[in-house]
């Protein structure tokens, strides 16, 4: 008969009792036993568990001690094993990575690609691991599919975005696996055990239900239990893709069991598989040593080349990675340590491991007992209910006054009066849910109700000061020895700042470059260090880094202790940073987007953080090879600013351009002409960006035509450009005047006629907007522009001007907000800098000069002084230099008729007409 006989009667009773409908009920319930049955009566055996539980942990190490299995087959990615070694120098929690970039075999676009299997103390996976590799002759073999299976077997969609970097998602975008993931994939059932258990979240039922029941269980009533809930998780699953992937992965895993014990010859006996509780109860052909099913054929892998290593872990990114409640691991971790001291259990823990003294020796392994018959422990379990342990008022009390203080150093008004209304809420709700002893979870409700406000006074709420007062949020490190070269590479060369780097707070270091010139090196790698790592691990305060300047003194703010998962998947591209900004700009310049700007951003940045010559004609070569397969000028402004900050660069340090920057200008200077036509005329391509690419033909013409390019192109190209929107006509007309093919006076007087129509005048802005573009390739133009503008403000009415008034200043903000400075220093340059002076000032385009051409001109007047009238006096020698110039020896004659110095001037003229008054003046002054 089977151990279980009359546990299977007992249930089926049961279910003939309560319910009348279908067979549905008896067959799970039967089912059930069935299941525990197999899994115990396997030949290897099975040890079930669940993702960071105490109980599985506390298990685990009894086990262990009592079986000293040698052969530990372990539910964990395969590939990831020699990193199992790493851990004795790290401080959990940390996290096995695998990690790729270079992908083969997976669809494009869907890298980088990441893997992650956290690892804390409090799991039976931890005891397992630190079991196999301080007991000598054991063996660790991990049987769970690859890294790149994990992908293989993923639905192939897009990714979708991942959000920004949070400080505590250690995690990033990384796949999640862990050992025993157990959870009701029935969310009718999970909706039901909460409601019932007056729990919010299933972390908390399972601590209340399960986890502190088995705390103190014996083995083999945790081993059943244990299997119990997997089965029931697993008949009430909805399947599906989930539950046919599970089964995979059970396929997989027990034909590496049986490919290992054929290999190698181990005895069963003295073999241990550890598994998630859900797959100790799997029902695929292939489980059990005893099956006769052929073994799964296993896929290979793809060509995808990864790369392994350890990153820090903490207990919130466990949380979000695995849908936890927050705080449920920091109170797991307490649970563990709790009661490993109250059972007198020693844990494993590999020696040297940071953070943790090493106080389990060195175990032997023994040969084992036969094994006993099972006997059903389960039936007694599920029939007598939990032992409640007492209230521990010593215990409550303290939380009670340590959440108090806290709260009080974090701004809340909070009392004596608060921590007894604490302690007795906690009572409360711990009467209300069943529980005769508050556990963590009551506590933090009650403190929640009793002392969180509508507000919280400072960073942190009660809910968050809780997780701190029960054991916080523990971030785990990676350390030195188990870091990559590069990681190790950085660590070293910027230790002469003196700071320690494995630190999660931010640092300051004060750089005196000057004074001490050897850390020039080291800010040297901090400005890599920020072009490479996220915002944040490192911050100039004080300095910059740019073309052509040498900084005296820097100040920068240092994370790299809490970005230092970041500086590990740094590792993962190259062996020193150097060789990774190499290559990522390498990568920058020919990927499938890249532009001529992108390129030309790339060597700036060859220059100023590698130096040399040699990957900065690379990457320019590669700069004149986009420029002339643009087919828009959409790129021109980036690119206008970026070739005129290398030319003067390269002009100031080298002794002649480089070869490429001269191919640049050449092929800018006929590509632009030949796309100037089109983008005057094409709806899509924006005023900035045409007048980027007459800056770059106008300022580069120079040197293009030093270089051999021809003059006349450029002038094609204008004659031949017919825009219809109003700010690119500006634009032509500017580029016309600057040619010399619109003079001056013919453009003022279109701008007139433009503001003598009606029509024309809401549109008045775009004009202006394009001659405002246009002091980019014509910076002649400013005063002219001024002139307009003053023109437009002076002549139109309030009932047009002030409505027009928006609209000007939007289209400025718009098209030419970087521009509007250069206009605004001309104007200052332009008006009187006082009102004394306003009244009597007249518009430089309002005199003589500006004056429309007549038919017959007034001669100016001429010039008054000693030289005038000597030169007046004595025309001789003048005369001489005209003849000998070969111009005409004629002489102005000021309006009225007289010579110069006989005021033939309007006051003359007025008293020659009028000669009483100047008589009656004479008399009074001689009389």
């Amino acid at each position: 008969m089977s151990t279980f006989t009359a546990l299977r009667e007992q249930l089926l009773g049961a279910a003939a009792a309560f319910t009348d409908g279908p067979e549905a009920l008896p067959e799970i319930l039967a089912g059930l036993v069935d299941d525990v049955d197999r899994a115990l009566r396997e030949e290897l055996e099975i040890f079930p568990v669940c993702h960071h539980s105490p109980a599985s942990a506390l298990a685990m190490t009894r086990r262990l001690r009592e079986k000293r299995p040698k052969v530990i087959y372990l539910e964990l990615c395969e590939d990831l094993r020699p990193l199992l070694e790493e851990l004795r120098n790290c401080r959990l929690p940390v996290a096995l990575q695998a990690f790729a970039t270079e992908l083969d075999g997976f669809p494009p676009g869907s890298g980088p690609l990441s893997v992650v299997a956290p690892v804390t103390e409090a799991s039976a996976e931890y005891q397992a691991i630190a079991y196999a590799l301080e007991t000598p002759d054991v063996e660790l073999v991990l049987v769970d599919r690859s890294s790149d299976h994990v992908f293989q077997w993923l639905p192939q969609e897009p990714s979708e975005p991942v959000a920004a970097d949070r400080e505590g998602d250690l995690h990033g975008d990384a796949v999640g696996v862990e050992v025993g993931d157990l959870r009701p994939r029935f969310a009718e059932l999970e909706e039901h055990l909460l409601r019932h258990g007056k729990v919010r979240h299933w972390s908390e039922w399972w601590d209340q239900y399960v986890e502190q029941p088995l705390t103190g269980a014996d083995y083999d009533t945790y081993r059943q239990a244990m299997a119990l809930v997997g089965s029931l998780f697993r008949r009430l699953s909805p399947g599906g893709d989930r539950l046919a992937d599970d089964e995979e992965r059970e396929r997989y895993m027990w034909t590496r069991i049986h490919g290992h014990l054929a290999s190698s010859g181990a005895d069963p006996a003295h073999c241990l598989y550890v598994c998630g509780a859900f797959h100790a109860v799997s029902t695929v052909p292939e489980f059990g040593l005893a099956s006769g099913a052929r073994d799964y054929v296993i896929t290979p892998r793809t060509a995808t080349r990864w790369l392994y290593g350890l990153i820090p872990s903490s207990h919130s990114a466990i949380e979000a990675q695995f849908g936890l409640a927050q705080g449920s691991v920091s109170i797991a971790a307490a649970t563990w340590a709790k009661a490993a001291t109250r059972g007198g259990v020693t844990p494993y823990r590999l020696g040297g491991q940071q953070g943790t003294r090493s106080r389990s020796r060195t175990a032997r392994a023994v040969e084992p007992a036969p094994p006993e018959p099972v006997a059903d422990r389960l039936s007694g379990f599920l029939a007598t209910p939990p032992v409640l342990d007492g209230l521990d008022e010593a215990e409550l009390r303290g939380w009670c006054v340590d959440i108090v203080r806290l709260a009080r150093r974090n701004g809340y008004l909070a009392s004596t009066a608060d921590a007894i209304s604490v302690f007795e809420t906690s009572i409360l709700l711990a009467g209300l849910r069943n529980r005769a002893r508050p556990t963590p979870y009551d506590f933090q409700d009650a403190a929640v109700t009793c002392i969180e406000k509508d507000a919280v006074p400072g960073r942190r709420d009660i809910r968050r000061l809780c997780e701190i007062l029960l054991g916080g949020d523990r971030i785990g490190q990676v350390g030195y020895n188990a870091l990559p070269p590069l990681a190790r590479d950085v660590y070293d060369r910027l230790e002469p700042l003196g700071l320690d780097l494995g630190k999660r707070t931010q640092q300051r270091a004060l750089l005196d470059l000057t004074a001490d010139p050897e850390l020039v090196p080291c800010s040297d790698l901090l400005w890599k260090l920020r072009y490479l790592l996220p915002e944040g691990a490192v911050r100039p305060i004080m300095g910059t880094r740019r073309l052509g300047e040498r900084p005296i003194q820097e100040s920068w703010d240092i994370a790299i202790g809490r970005h230092q998962r970041s500086i590990i998947e740094l590792g993962y591209e190259g062996v020193t940073v150097e060789q990774v900004l190499e290559q990522r700009l390498r990568r920058k310049v020919w990927e499938p987007r890249a532009t001529a700007g992108i390129a030309l951003a790339a060597v700036e940045d060859a220059i100023l953080y590698l130096g040399g010559r040699r990957l900065a004609d690379e990457l320019g070569n590669r700069a004149v090879e986009l420029l002339a397969s643009e087919r828009t000028v959409d790129d021109a402004p980036e690119v206008l600013h970026r070739i005129r900050r290398l030319l003067a660069h390269y002009r100031a340090t080298q002794p002649d351009l480089p070869a490429w920057c001269e191919a640049f200008v050449t092929a800018g200077y006929a590509h632009y002409c030949t796309l100037l036509p089109t983008a005057f005329v094409d709806e899509d391509t924006g005023v900035r960006q045409v007048g980027a690419t007459l800056g770059f033909l106008f300022t580069m013409e120079n040197l293009a035509l030093s270089l051999g390019c021809d003059r006349a192109q450029l002038e094609l190209a204008v004659r031949q450009s017919h825009p219809e929107a109003p700010a690119k006509v500006a634009l032509l007309w500017a580029a016309k005047t600057q040619l010399g093919l619109l003079p001056r006076a013919e453009l003022r007087a279109r701008c007139d006629e433009l503001l003598a129509n009606p029509l024309v005048i809401p549109s008045f802005p775009l004009y202006l907007s394009g001659f405002v573009q246009a002091l980019e390739p014509v910076p002649a133009l400013a005063p002219f522009v001024v002139e307009v503008l003053s023109k437009a403000f002076a002549r139109l009415p309030d009932p047009v001007l002030l409505p027009w008034l928006p609209t000007l200043i939007t289209t400025l903000r718009r098209h030419a907000l970087e521009l509007v400075p250069v206009l605004v220093r001309e104007a200052g340059r332009t008006f009187p800098a006082g009102l004394a002076e306003l009244d009597a000032w007249t518009p430089p385009w309002a005199g003589p000069a500006s004056a429309p051409a007549k038919a017959v001109r007034r001669a100016p007047s001429g010039p008054s002084g000693p030289v005038a009238g000597l030169l007046a006096g004595h025309p001789q020698a003048c005369d001489a230099v005209a003849m000998l110039l070969g111009y005409p020896a004629e002489w102005p004659v000021p309006a009225g008729g007289t010579a110069a110095g006989t005021g033939g001037t309007a006051a003359g003229e007025l008293l020659a007409r009028h000669p009483a008054t100047t008589g009656a003046v004479v008399a009074l002054l001689s009389g």
